[in-house]
């Protein structure tokens, strides 16, 4: 079994982390592009408030509707009661600062308001979604440490996988339900410090153990803001949380719209994978923001083009969001001439960065690329382009393996600094030093190598006034013939350009001379 307690004593401190081998004639030149390609972007947040404390003081200006799931439907003020009432209930289990909580079940109000009791007693928050089986919800509650699960929905209670993989893991189970009638937490949420670790969310490993990767309070508050600035977010909003809990960008879509005043509509698994009748919610609920990865984009687009009288679907949309997968330029091509009233956004990101860190809004001018352009930095993030020599190149990229910066058109490895960079993974040290390392351009953080292949785009294409990254793969499906770099992901992108091909796969297959 993991080790129960604070998180942070399973987390590396800054000292403990590897220099990055960038000589400091490149870390002058890197900061030298990276300021004027704009890829950094300095903005004011105030990092130091809680969620909660927003959620509270929306209540008292005027309360309005917060959160709506399938059974019911939570005012502001509903919701900061439920909070608090949570928050006795895990206090009283143990729950406390630097400890980890499990919540699990399906997407519902009752997850948003265990997120703000995690909030206010200063826990961590893990998520174990309700369609995981047994032995994943074993592993991510012990390797996160949790000693308790919450559940949030009496459908994911005794006799599920769920309750079956807490209690292989250890922990104690309290139901959300049991809450009801209880007292209120009182006092203001404790925060100890703007990098205390609020939440982890495992990702998939190259060895198939999954990473917990842990995500401060300030670099979430700061990608919630990233979203508002970006998206231009207003109290008139509704962002339907369609992602399963598991999935980094549930937790900007439960709570963003509460920093504005705006409603979580929470979308279940029955309605959100069938596009037609998701639609209908859509428009039956005055949603306005959307985010689905570019499969299910392309499925609502074809069942909507296939089905009667849906022209006027999506009205009232006002953003769709791509997300978690690479955006065909003939998939934007489509939504931009099928839905020319909501805008679409291409976003990207690592879980290890808060989520996304990066924004671009799809122009008609981006179309004729093989590739879309991933954008700019969002609020406080710093983007770097460097280049890692590989073994073979030797004395052509330099022999001690430093590593350079790329100018503008050049390919490289993408690193991400600034407040959006975590804390590492949890109880892993070695996969931690694989991939953050002190910061050379900011002495006090963090820098992640995210292993994606990227180059700037120079201005003036497609009607741009500034440069901006463009993604073409992981950095290990770069390869090199007769000498020259080739990126497998291009030549996927060439392939499905021809209207005949729906996907694409490239591999190099080495041929043997015979002797």
């Amino acid at each position: 079994m993991s080790a129960r307690g604070r998180a942070v004593d399973r987390l590396l401190t800054l000292d403990e982390l590897p220099v990055p081998p960038l000589p400091e004639t490149e870390v002058v030149r890197a900061r030298e592009l990276a300021a004027r390609h704009g890829m950094t972007r300095e903005h004011a947040v105030d990092l130091d408030d809680p969620v909660i404390a927003r959620v509270e003081r929306v209540a008292a200006e005027r309360d309005r509707p917060a959160v709506r799931d399938r059974d019911r439907s939570l005012t502001y003020a509903e919701l900061a009661a439920e909070a608090r009432r949570l928050a006795t209930l895990l206090e009283r289990s143990g729950a406390g600062p630097g400890t980890v909580v499990g919540v699990g079940g399906e997407r519902c109000a009752a997850v948003v308001a265990a997120f703000l009791a995690i909030e206010l007693v200063g826990a961590l928050y893990v998520p174990a979604d309700a369609t995981w089986p047994a032995a994943r919800v074993r592993d991510v509650l012990d390797q996160a440490g949790a000693g308790l699960l919450l559940v949030a929905d009496d459908a994911s209670a005794e006799g599920s996988a769920l309750a079956e993989g807490a209690r292989a893991a250890g922990c104690r189970i309290v139901r959300a339900a049991d809450a009801d009638g209880g007292p209120p937490w009182s006092g203001p949420a404790r925060l100890e410090s703007l990098d205390q670790p609020r939440y982890v969310l495992f990702t998939s490993g190259s060895t198939g153990r999954p990473k917990g990767a842990v995500v401060e309070h300030r670099g979430m508050i700061n990608h919630l803001y990233a979203k508002i600035v970006d998206l231009e977010l207003t109290g008139a909003d509704a962002v339907a949380q369609t992602a399963p809990l598991g999935f980094d960008i549930s937790v900007w879509q439960m709570l963003c719209p509460l920093l504005v005043g705006g409603r979580v509509e929470v979308v279940d698994d029955e309605v959100g994978h069938d596009p037609v009748a998701f639609a209908h919610a859509v428009e039956r609920r005055a949603i306005t923001v959307v985010e689905l990865v570019p499969t299910m984009v392309r499925h609502l687009l074809d069942d909507l083009a296939a089905t009667p009288g849906q022209a006027g679907a999506l009205a009232g949309l006002r953003w769709m969001i791509a997300t978690g997968e690479e955006l065909p330029a003939e998939l934007a091509r489509r939504w931009l001439a099928a839905m020319p009233h909501a805008r679409l956004l291409n976003a990207y990101g690592p879980t290890e960065c808060s989520d996304d860190v990066t924004h671009h809004t799809v122009t008609e001018g981006d179309l004729d690329l093989l590739r879309l352009p991933i954008g700019t930095p969002i609020l406080n993030a710093r983007l770097y382009v460097l280049r890692a020599p590989s073994p073979e190149e030797g004395a052509e990229e330099g022999e001690d393996g430093s590593w350079s910066a790329c100018e503008i058109g050049e390919t490289g490895e993408l690193f991400v600094g600034g407040v959006c960079v975590g804390r590492g993974y949890l109880g892993d040290p070695e996969r931690t030093r694989a991939a953050f390392y002190r910061d050379p351009f900011d002495q006090a953080g963090r820098l992640y190598r995210t292993g994606d292949a990227v180059r700037l785009l120079p201005p003036g294409e497609g009607g741009r006034d500034r440069p901006v990254l463009q993604y073409l793969g992981r950095v290990d499906r770069q390869v090199k013939i007769a000498g020259v770099r080739m990126e497998l992901g291009e030549i996927e992108a060439v392939l499905r350009r021809h209207p005949s091909v729906g996907a694409a796969a490239v591999i190099v297959h080495e041929a043997h001379r015979p002797s």
